[in-house]
């Protein structure tokens, strides 16, 4: 495929393969941006953002109400080519679809509700004869820069509530994974979103990620990543606005009263979706009291029947990791948790990319499994005394962007819901579970800002304050 750029699709004579992650087979090839071209891009986006400046609010939702129908119509399509380039199953990547459509959807609604509020000015002294208002203006240039896992719909989460605040993006696909994000922006230049309001840059991330966060021309910057990206980022960016959803190690309490039927589905569905390649993974499991070993037991059948294979068979339930070099490194953690004193419940063993679904017994907190970000399909489980030590060791990380607890005790799981420190809390249910127009984002060193298209507007525009001075008669 072709990258866009300055209204034309482009090659280049230098190209990287996208490749089967099951298999190694090329999928396809997409051309390696220049320096010159991330120059280009800016200027396109200048012109771009004072051309979406005079759209309004209603034509951009139009807009966007029509790229989800072209995306719907193309939903197939789409969702082979998520699970090619990434190696999700077909299922998944067809969930992944149906949520994309969703997030277009909702940020069309909200380019109509962009709207300001009167400001009680008379409450101050010296306002005789003084009207304010507030009004939202696009932040004009906004970076969005996404990452492999979820290759369409965290695109959405950035693009759909960019051009519904008004703005111009210049869009950076991870570079294992940009196919798809290609023909999104194919499918919004179809619904008619002016061609200099888009650039879809592929390459080389740390060269053109570091010219596009480190311009002045740029208001915006939108990044999902890791957490020492997101740093790195923050230090060049200098002063403009942005949002960083970043890493996590996801807790998952189980208190004694806990239906545990219920934990072992909400582990499975938490732990081990997309190969555990989700910053919201359920990633240390921390149980209460004498139910340890039960709790083991309800969750080693459930784990050991996942099949795991070639994403695009029928029957698939857990596709390939990203790449072989990432199941490595998963497997070499659970080996030095090992080595540490825990053990292998099942799981625990890798042919290339696919990691089979690890459950380790015996976790302790100093583990590397437990303190940093796995991403990958296992789930570490611990022990814990009482209530208080699990919330100890549920904040015992510098991550927090999601946790889960289940209980039957609504004051226990409404302490849990206060002391907890992440940005989602689940009471009952897994810490995977998201809605695309909640409020989305983390706490600590798992980001700044929200995602969800109400919120990710508010973010990508700026209010101004309106005065006017009347004289009094």
């Amino acid at each position: 495929m072709k990258f866009f750029l300055n209204e034309t699709w482009q090659s280049r004579s230098e190209s990287i393969e996208i490749v089967n992650p099951f298999d190694g087979s090329v999928v396809d090839t997409v051309p390696v941006a220049t320096a010159a071209d991330v120059e280009l891009a800016l200027q396109t986006a200048v012109a771009g953002a004072a051309i979406m400046k005079e759209v309004s609010g209603y034509e951009r939702s139009v807009i966007l109400r029509k790229a989800a129908e072209l995306m719907h119509a193309r939903s197939e399509e789409l969702a082979r080519t998520i699970s090619l380039e990434v190696g999700k199953t077909l299922n998944e990547a067809r969930s992944e679809v149906d949520r994309s459509i969703q997030t277009i959807e909702l940020s069309g609604e909200e380019a109509k509700r962009l709207g300001g509020e009167l400001l009680p000015l008379d409450g101050g002294k010296g306002t005789a004869g003084k009207l304010g208002f507030t009004l939202r203006v696009p932040c004009g240039v906004v970076v969005a820069i996404s990452p492999f896992n979820f290759p369409l719909n965290l695109v959405c989460h950035k693009v759909g509530p960019a051009l519904a605040g008004g703005n111009a993006v210049i869009l950076k696909p991870a570079s294992n994974t940009p196919l798809v994000a290609l023909k999104l922006t194919e499918i919004l230049l179809a619904a008619g979103l002016p061609p200099l309001a888009i650039s879809c840059l592929t390459g080389d991330g740390r060269m053109i990620g570091n010219l596009l966060c480190a311009d002045r021309r740029v208001r915006k910057i939108t990044f999902t990543g890791s957490q020492a990206v997101g740093e790195h980022i923050c230090r060049i960016a200098g002063i403009k606005r942005v949002t960083m959803e970043l890493g996590s190690n996801c807790p998952m309490i189980v208190l004694p009263d806990a239906d545990l039927e219920k934990v072992a589905a909400a582990t499975v569905a938490s732990g081990y979706a997309n190969a555990g390649q989700v910053c919201i993974s359920a990633q240390r499991m921390i149980v209460v009291g004498e139910i340890y070993d039960e709790v083991i037991a309800r969750l080693q059948p459930r784990i050991s029947a996942i099949k795991a294979g070639n994403q695009l068979e029928t029957g698939t339930q857990m596709g390939p990791m990203v790449r072989a070099a990432e199941a490595e490194r998963v497997l070499g953690w659970v080996q030095e948790a090992v080595q540490a004193g825990a053990r292998v419940v099942c799981g625990g063993t890798r042919e290339g990319s696919l990691v089979q679904p690890t459950l380790v017994a015996g976790a302790t907190p100093d583990m590397k499994i437990c303190r940093e970000e796995l991403f990958g399909p296992a789930v570490a489980v611990l022990r814990a005394r009482d209530a208080a030590e699990a919330i100890r060791l549920a904040n015992d990380s510098r991550y927090g962007l999601s946790a889960a607890v289940f209980t039957q005790d609504v004051d226990l799981a409404l302490r849990f819901a206060r002391e907890i420190h992440s940005g989602n809390v689940h009471i009952n249910g897994g810490p995977l579970w998201r809605t695309d127009l909640m409020p989305y984002g983390g706490l600590k060193d798992s980001g700044l800002g929200k995602e969800g298209p109400k919120y990710a507007v508010e973010e990508m525009t700026e209010m101004k304050a309106v005065v006017i001075h009347s004289t009094k008669s």
